[in-house]
């Protein structure tokens, strides 16, 4: 009583192909004969049979900014409130110590969620317009 089980047929036993007649059979699932039933067989992602693939076909124009776009992480300013005492230095090494900014190649970007309580010091930071209101009346500073 009281034992959970799985229900008939839930749980069952691992097909091993390629061990004989005994196991699965002459052609172990593979069908009988082609490219795919060989060991090693079968043809690499994107291949159309010989025909010119789709990747070759559409042509490549223009630019692409991807390498070089910046993402920022946001940071509220109640999470800063949190962590931070009065007259400290908020920059990026002091996020990363306090755990508010993860990764070494992230960015981070003050956003004015929330209120700020404490006179701190952004320095060498990206914040936003409403948020650089808000430290200046909180008597923070921005650097």
């Amino acid at each position: 009583m009281g034992r959970i089980k799985a229900p008939a047929g839930a749980n069952t036993k691992k097909t091993i192909v390629g061990r004989g007649a005994s196991s699965k059979g002459r052609t172990c699932g593979r069908g009988h004969d082609g490219q795919n039933s060989r060991s090693g067989g079968g043809v690499r992602v994107g291949f159309e049979g010989g025909q010119m693939p789709l990747y070759r076909r559409i042509a490549r124009r223009g630019f692409s900014n991807h390498p070089f776009k910046k993402e920022y992480q946001p940071i509220s300013l109640d999470a800063v409130s949190e962590v931070f005492e009065d007259g400290e230095i908020v920059n990026v090494e002091s996020l990363q110590d306090r755990k508010l900014l993860k990764g070494h190649d992230t960015l981070p970007k003050v956003l004015a969620n929330g209120e700020l309580t404490k006179k701190v010091v952004f320095e060498n930071l990206k914040i936003s317009a409403a948020a650089i209101k808000k430290i200046e009346t909180a008597g923070g500073q921005v650097r």
